[in-house]
C-alpha cells in the first residue's frame, strides 16, 4: 500500500510512457491468463484421462450380420470371449456393453440413433485389468482370434501414451509462453524507465543536488511503474476472463460432446486473478533495479 499512498516529486504522470506501458502490460497479462488457464486445464484433463483409461482394455467381437438366430449366435460369441478373459491372468473384470450403450457412443459421430440401430454393430467388452500385472496383449488377441475370428483387443495404453506426450508438449509450450511474457514485460519496463529518466534527467539532477538518495529516486519510479502495471494487469485480466468464459460457452454449445468437459478449480482461479499483482510486482522490481543501475552510472 505504501507504493500507492506516498507522494511523488517527479512529474511522471504526463509521460508518453504512462499511456503505452499499461496497454502493453494488459496485453502481456491477457496472454499470461490464456496460457496459464490452458496449462491448468490441460494438466487436469491429462490426469483425468490417465486415471480413467489406465488399466482398461476393450475387446471387439464382430457382429453376426444375418442368418437364423443371429442374436443367439452373437451372444454365444460374447460368452466365449468372456470365458477367455476370465481365464487370463491380470484381468479383474470383463463386462459386455449393451446395444443401447454402443449406440449412444456412436451417435455423436454417426448421427441419428434410429439409423445406427439398423446397422450390424459389433459387440464390445469393457475389460478392467490389474495395473500391477503385465498382460501379453498379442497372446490374448491370438487366443480370442482362434476362438472367435475377427475379435480384436484395443490397448488404450498405446494411444493414451501418445496423447499424454502431446499434452505434455503443449504444457511445456504454455510454460514457455509464460516465461516469454515475463521477459517481454521486464524489457518493456526497462525501456519505459530509461525513457522516463531521460525525460526527467534535469529533475533528477536537481533532486541529487538537494540531497536526494538514489534509493529515494528509485522508489519514485517504482511507485509509478507499480500503478501502471496494476492498471494494465487488471485490464488484461478482464479481457482474459471474458475470453475464457466465451470459449467455455462455445465449447458447451457444441453438440455430441466433441470437446471434453473442462473447468477451472477455485485454486486455478486464484492463480489466474493473482496475475495482475504478479505483473505489477515484476514491473516494479524491474524498474527499481533499472533506475538504481542507471543512477550508479550517472554518479
Amino acid at each position: 500500500m505504501s507504493l500507492v499512498r506516498r507522494r511523488t516529486d517527479l512529474p511522471t504522470t504526463s509521460d508518453a510512457t504512462s499511456r503505452f506501458v499499461p496497454l502493453l502490460i494488459a496485453l502481456m497479462v491477457f496472454l499470461a491468463v490464456m496460457a496459464l488457464s490452458g496449462l491448468m486445464v490441460l494438466h487436469g484433463l491429462a490426469g483425468r484421462w490417465e486415471r480413467d483409461i489406465r488399466g482398461t482394455l476393450t475387446v471387439q467381437v464382430p457382429a453376426v450380420i444375418s442368418g437364423p438366430e443371429a442374436e443367439a449366435r452373437s451372444h454365444a460369441k460374447v460368452e466365449a470371449a468372456l470365458n477367455i478373459l476370465s481365464d487370463t491372468r491380470g484381468v479383474l473384470h470383463a463386462e459386455p456393453l449393451g446395444r443401447d450403450r454402443i449406440i449412444s457412443l456412436l451417435e455423436p459421430w454417426l448421427g441419428s440413433a434410429d439409423l445406427i440401430a439398423e446397422l450390424p454393430l459389433p459387440r464390445l467388452i469393457d475389460v478392467t485389468t490389474d495395473p500391477h500385472i503385465a498382460i501379453d496383449i498379442k497372446a490374448l488377441a491370438a487366443r480370442l482370434e482362434a476362438v472367435q475370428p475377427g475379435a480384436t483387443v484395443e490397448d488404450h495404453r498405446i494411444w493414451l501414451g501418445r496423447l499424454l506426450r502431446l499434452t505434455r508438449s503443449v504444457e511445456m509450450l504454455a510454460v514457455l509462453v509464460l516465461g516469454l511474457v515475463g521477459v517481454i514485460t521486464s524489457a518493456t519496463v526497462i525501456f519505459a524507465t530509461r525513457t522516463g529518466m531521460a525525460i526527467h534527467h534535469q529533475v533528477i539532477e536537481v533532486l541529487h543536488l538537494i540531497g536526494a538518495q538514489d534509493d529515494y529516486i528509485a522508489r519514485q519510479f517504482a511507485r509509478r511503474t507499480f500503478l501502471m502495471g496494476l492498471k494494465g494487469g487488471v485490464i488484461g485480466l478482464g479481457l482474459g476472463i471474458g475470453a475464457i468464459f466465451s470459449f467455455g460457452f462455445m465449447a458447451r454449445s457444441l453438440e455430441g460432446g466433441v470437446l471434453p468437459e473442462f473447468w477451472l478449480t477455485p485454486a486455478h482461479w486464484l492463480a489466474v486473478v493473482s496475475l495482475p499483482l504478479a505483473a505489477a510486482w515484476i514491473a516494479t522490481l524491474t524498474a527499481r533495479i533499472a533506475v538504481l543501475r542507471a543512477l550508479a552510472r550517472m554518479t
